[in-house]
């Protein structure tokens, strides 16, 4: 079974936190895998991987608890062909506006007659052909993420969520914001509020809806709101952020011993 949809359906009152990995390492992966996350995301949409680093992230993260989603750089067919013989057995789809390109989504990564994704003897996906029936059972097997990150997505959400083969939505905050006018602001007061919206109307539509969030606080803030899993900034953004926050403590020391060296200095030569 597609360890996606179990991560969903075993998450309960918890919902699943991941990350996204933007630094095209697998070495990063396996860490990142290893700190705790419920599931992790290998991103082709805004990052330099290729197909080679796509594998070796994957097998990196096969060594960890966390559940690998990959997401393909557009709604492309070849390339989601690609992703799943690297392995992938969950695709998240950026960008998808309607019911229709939702389809188009899903039948990338069925073989006929139910899709278009091309057969291949030999891949990493049937553990180079030694799975049984991998080419009978791997349509069943196939998970499917659908991004919705304009009003015009978020208004069509239920006919998005109906389509057969969906298995969660995902609210992109960044894009959204941008798609309302409020670009740099995903936690302006109309983006927010119509995320919740969108959260609620999943709910009602019974299907699992995800966000992602820069900060624990933000993330908290989702969660609240009722997305059923979430993801914490990124491999470089964690990166960033402590080394920044160590860097400026680093700085604040400096500056409190050279204050302390100056008031000692002068207190000497006053008693002088």
């Amino acid at each position: 079974m597609n360890a996606f949809r179990q991560l969903m359906k075993s998450a309960g009152s918890h919902p699943p936190i991941g990350t996204w990995v933007m630094s095209a390492s697998s070495l990063v992966a396996e860490a990142v895998g290893h700190a705790g996350f419920d599931w992790v995301l290998v991103d082709m949409e805004h990052t330099p991987a290729d197909m080679m680093e796509i594998v070796h992230m994957l097998q990196a993260l096969a060594a960890t608890k966390a559940v690998p989603v990959v997401r393909v750089p557009w709604n492309d067919s070849v390339m989601v062909k690609r992703v799943l013989d690297a392995g992938a057995a969950t695709v998240m789809f950026p960008f998808v506006q309607s019911a229709d390109e939702a389809r188009r989504a899903v039948a990338a990564t069925r073989y006929p007659p139910q899709g278009v994704r091309g057969m291949a003897g030999m891949s990493r996906a049937s553990r180079y052909g030694t799975t049984p029936n991998y080419l009978k059972t791997a349509n069943a097997e196939a998970g499917v993420i659908v991004q919705l990150e304009t009003r015009e997505a978020v208004q069509a959400l239920e006919a998005i969520a109906q389509v057969d083969g969906v298995d969660a939505l995902f609210i992109g905050p960044a894009d959204l914001s941008a798609s309302l006018g409020h670009v740099g602001e995903p936690a302006h007061p109309e983006v927010l509020d119509l995320m919740s919206q969108a959260a609620g109307r999943a709910r009602a539509a019974g299907k699992p809806i995800g966000t992602l969030g820069g900060t624990p606080e933000m993330v908290a803030q989702y969660r609240a709101a009722g997305f059923d899993y979430v993801a914490l900034s990124s491999d470089l953004g964690l990166l960033m952020r402590g080394a920044q926050t160590a860097l400026a403590s680093l700085r604040t020391q400096e500056v409190g011993a050279h204050v302390h060296t100056l008031n000692t200095g002068t207190r000497t030569a006053g008693g002088h």
